[in-house]
């Protein structure tokens, strides 16, 4: 049986893909929008006139991560704590332990499916909010764009390593995502707090934005091997608990 194309198959079949493509595209259509067009929308409906600087294309992408971090990272989590926790149900849990050998051959593609789920939606998303920066506004850096989506990418990789540990420690789904969340919001309140926030993996969602108002991009290096480590770290131990845990 090849699990790497089952997990593809339940993403695209229960359209949890198409869940996170929809919540990722729309925020990359209507946040640059909503940016360009902000003064417009408060004196329509606020009834003020509010005088604001110019939007710039940072401001646009800016938009887009805002929004899309919020509602996109929640999908995320709850459509990887629904893979993750599979000892939830017990008939899925026997099902899938007693068609490998080593349970590594399960983690490992619902992590990596997953996550590869998680990148490309909010690539897709990234890909939305650069065109229509660039209509609106002017176009964002090529390459200090890619680096941003890229540093998002490895912290997205990270949540659901994260989840997979807390699927590992927990049993129900529900509970996965919640507490996986908690953690994740738990440390985007410390990365404010001190010089260590530089190496906390919370401080990539603010990497696109940083990179494209100059940040240099060694200012992220700390928080990139940090995450990459955890990440790797989180699926081992993941796989080390769910292997020792009686179904």
């Amino acid at each position: 049986m090849n699990l790497w194309r089952l997990e593809w198959l339940r993403l695209v079949r229960t359209r949890r893909l198409v869940a996170l493509l929809a919540v990722y595209g729309l925020f990359g259509l209507v946040g640059p929008i909503s940016v360009r067009y902000l003064p417009e929308i408060i004196r329509r409906f606020g009834g003020v006139e509010v005088v604001l600087p110019p939007a710039t294309a940072a401001d646009g992408m800016a938009g887009y991560v805002k929004n899309a971090v919020q509602l996109g990272l929640l999908v995320l989590v709850l459509v990887a704590a629904a893979a993750l926790a599979f000892d939830a149900q017990r008939d899925s849990a026997v099902f899938l332990r007693t068609r490998v050998t080593a349970l590594w051959r399960v983690v490992v593609p619902k992590v990596v499916v997953n996550a590869a789920a998680g990148v490309g939606a909010f690539a897709f998303g990234a890909a939305a909010a650069w065109y229509e920066t660039a209509v609106l506004l002017s176009a964002p850096p090529v390459g200090r764009t890619v680096l941003g989506v890229a540093c998002m990418a490895l912290y997205l990789a990270f949540a659901v390593a994260l989840t997979a540990l807390t699927a590992a420690v927990l049993r129900g789904i529900v509970g996965t995502a919640l507490t996986s969340l908690g953690i994740l919001l738990l440390a985007a309140l410390l990365e404010p707090l001190g010089t260590f926030g530089r190496w906390l993996p919370s401080r990539l969602v603010g990497a696109l934005d940083g990179l494209l108002r100059g940040a240099a991009p060694s200012s992220y290096a700390p928080a990139l091997a940090v995450t990459a480590v955890l990440t790797v770290a989180a699926t081992a131990t993941a796989t080390a608990l769910l292997s020792r845990r009686d179904i």
